[in-house]
């Protein structure tokens, strides 16, 4: 039996190593089949689902010998034809962990150029306390033609409109299957540092705008980090991991290691998080320029950081204010969207001299990539992290040091 594009419909495969986007690799005849909701290891039966140029993409149907680390389902929502929320919400937190480790290591010898890890000792750490389920504190939903809010299926305009993620806190969308919004826009719910519970629809976008509602609570949730308070709107950026921002401002601080009246960059910045830690390590003699595009952003940076005057607020693209700059950074911490940094802005850190890089990428081949754009301008890998900040999803947060 075939499917319409000539690929069997079903299959029987062995599944071998992890690959990035979190299927497992088997073949077929030569073919390489990208298998979801796999581990390595297994016999597993598949349903092809696609076929992109040379490889197919399948689903697991039925686990004929499974792997002493699949458990059952986390997520009482996500699988094959479930939501797409929870790509290994069947496997023990240590062994997913253990996937994202040997999946960055691979990407950073492929595609980087650098050997991190050896084979089985590359891993991903906890954030937190580890906890597989509960850990997110922000969530977009879509909505559909009924208004009816849903999470998406696996690469689908399809929702799933039972709400039950495992990543979510109990009651953090409790009642929203009820309401109904206009078809078409984004709902975003934000738990923020004081308990409150904030819901915000946007869109649908017409013309040069999108409409934004508070259905509940408020348009900006409260953060803190450090006894400092961030106000930032529930449809800006901040970490989705109740613990993330914290950790991760912790270990900048720790790496930048500045002296008072350094100059420190902040770049891809956001709401500043890291240019506050940064600011305390320069001091008033100092300065800590942070960058972002999103004009949202910088006013919660300017509000939260009023009384850092060493540290300025820029809303600009890296590559133009990079470029516009005259004076030296002793550190650049660098925290780009998926699709990485890239040559551009790294040309510029290293034409600018900068001795000491802190390099944070959420996406394993992006990271790889840019790292091995750094060894190329003449840097050296001091040290690298990956921590499993999506529990119960393939992702990962890799943050890496590089020094002239």
């Amino acid at each position: 039996m075939s499917g319409s594009d000539g690929a069997p419909a079903e299959l029987v495969l062995e599944t071998g190593p992890p690959a990035n986007g979190g299927s497992c690799v088997a073949r077929h005849d030569g073919r390489v089949v990208f298998v979801r909701h796999a581990l390595p290891g297994e016999t597993v039966r598949v349903r092809v689902r696609s076929e992109r140029g040379s490889y197919w993409h399948a689903d697991v149907v039925e686990v004929i010998e499974s792997s002493p680390q699949r458990i059952a389902s986390l997520c009482p929502i996500a699988g094959a034809e479930g939501a797409g929320c929870c790509d290994l919400a069947f496997v023990t937190p240590e062994g997913a962990r253990s996937l994202k480790g040997a999946v960055v290591a691979n990407q950073l010898d492929r595609l980087g150029g650098y050997h991190w890890c050896d084979e089985g000792a590359a891993t991903a750490e906890p954030v937190g306390d580890g906890a597989a389920t509960g850990w997110r504190t922000r969530v977009r939903l879509d909505t559909g033609a009924d208004g009816v809010a849903g999470f998406h299926r696996y690469h689908s305009a399809d929702l799933v409109t039972d709400l039950r993620c495992a990543q979510l806190p109990s009651g953090l969308l409790g009642e929203v299957d009820l309401l109904r919004f206009p078809p078409g826009a984004h709902v975003h719910v934000a738990l923020d540092d004081d308990g409150a519970r904030h819901i915000v629809a946007s869109g649908p976008r017409t013309g040069r705008g999108a409409p934004t509602t508070v259905v509940s609570g408020d348009y900006e949730a409260t953060q803190r980090i450090g006894g400092r308070v961030w106000r930032v709107p529930v449809t800006a950026f901040w970490q989705a991991h109740r613990d993330a921002a914290r950790r991760y401002s912790e270990l900048v601080a720790q790496w930048a290691a500045l002296r008072p009246g350094q100059t420190a960059w902040d770049l891809y910045g956001g709401a500043g998080v890291f240019a506050a830690a940064l600011a305390e390590q320069v001091g008033d003699g100092g300065r800590v320029l942070t960058v972002d595009t999103s004009r949202a952003a910088g006013r919660s940076a300017r509000a939260a950081l009023a009384d850092l005057r060493q540290v300025s607020v820029v809303t600009d693209s890296v590559r133009r204010a990079l470029s516009g700059e005259r004076r030296r950074a002793d550190v650049a911490v660098l925290d780009p969207p998926r699709t990485g940094a890239g040559r551009d802005v790294i040309d510029l850190i290293s034409g600018a001299g900068v001795p000491r890089v802190i390099h944070i990428g959420c996406e394993a081949a992006s990271f790889a990539r840019d790292v091995g754009l750094y060894l190329q301008a003449g840097y050296a890998v001091e040290e690298v992290r990956v921590f499993d900040s999506f529990p119960l999803t393939h992702h990962v947060e890799c943050v890496a040091v590089l020094t002239r």
